[in-house]
């Protein structure tokens, strides 16, 4: 049975520009994928059911977005006898701001667009995806990009692809506790995408960062020690960090330094492509 990828993301930047009237945030952020993955697999059914088998411990399957997105695409087509069954296996850390619950809704809008046979247009699953979560459209849409809006609208880039030392404590970080905490930056200045990419790396901030650092003890000690070796920042609004590395050797000479925090991570190569649609 065919296995359908479902990647991780990076924020290599966020900016919170302001706050709109219906209370979610405008954003400038930068998004790439990595080589980290769920693995979702698909078995079409006739009878109109949709069961998810692959239990989640504090999730019920009606509320898991896997589940939600196959019900919101069968609802835009109406067709009552399709269904599916939808086992997967998760690698990325929930509440970690990789985007995994993001990713797996938009893995199950494409799988299913083509198990389907619906043959939508991505944009038509974007607009489905929007209506999800406002991280589904990047993952459909399928190429690093440059985001405005509530981060849905898109400028595809091609931008370097490096090596990640990502490291995930053992937290969950509510999205929405972080965007309605009243000590936010909320007005950092639009900037154009050309004066955004010709800064380095180490001189861009993520603006959920410092709230996420006072808030848990645990993010700001490990930021603190990665950025000793190699410049550090939180992906999203945490709790997963990473730490952007000269090769695969020295991210894997920085990881060994974390044996001292006892604290899980990964080596990721970050990529321009979706492997939902290269692999």
């Amino acid at each position: 049975m065919k296995q359908w990828l479902a990647p991780a993301k990076l924020n290599l930047f966020l900016y919170i520009t302001g706050r709109r009237a219906d209370n979610y945030h405008n954003l400038q952020t930068l998004f790439q994928f990595i080589d980290y993955c769920d693995q979702l697999t698909f078995k079409v059914r006739q009878d109109g059911q949709i069961n998810l088998l692959t239990e989640f411990a504090h999730i019920p399957s009606h509320k898991n977005l896997i589940v939600i997105a196959a019900q919101k695409l069968k609802a835009f087509i109406n067709h009552p006898d399709l269904g599916v069954d939808i086992a997967i296996e998760k690698n990325i850390p929930m509440g970690g701001g990789l985007g995994g619950a993001s990713s797996d809704a938009a893995t199950v809008l494409v799988a299913l667009n083509q198990l389907w046979q619906l043959n939508l247009s991505t944009q038509v699953l974007m607009d489905i995806g929007r209506g999800i979560g406002a991280d589904v459209p990047i993952f459909i849409y399928g190429h690093a990009s440059f985001a405005q809006g509530i981060g849905d609208q898109f400028q595809a880039l091609t931008i370097p692809e490096h090596w990640y030392l990502v490291t995930c404590p053992n937290i969950e970080i509510s999205t929405a506790n972080v965007f309605n905490d009243p000590e936010l930056t909320r007005n950092s200045a639009v900037k154009n995408i050309d004066d955004l990419l010709a800064l380095p790396f180490a001189e861009h901030l993520n603006d959920c960062e410092s709230i996420v650092r006072k808030r848990y003890p645990e993010v700001d000690k490990i930021i603190a020690y990665l950025s000793q070796f190699a410049p550090t920042r939180l992906t999203g609004t945490g709790a997963c960090i990473f730490t952007q590395c000269k090769s695969k050797q020295h991210a894997m000479e920085i990881q060994a330094h974390l044996d001292a925090l006892s604290v899980h991570s990964i080596i990721a190569k970050s990529l321009n492509e979706s492997p939902l649609y290269t692999k």
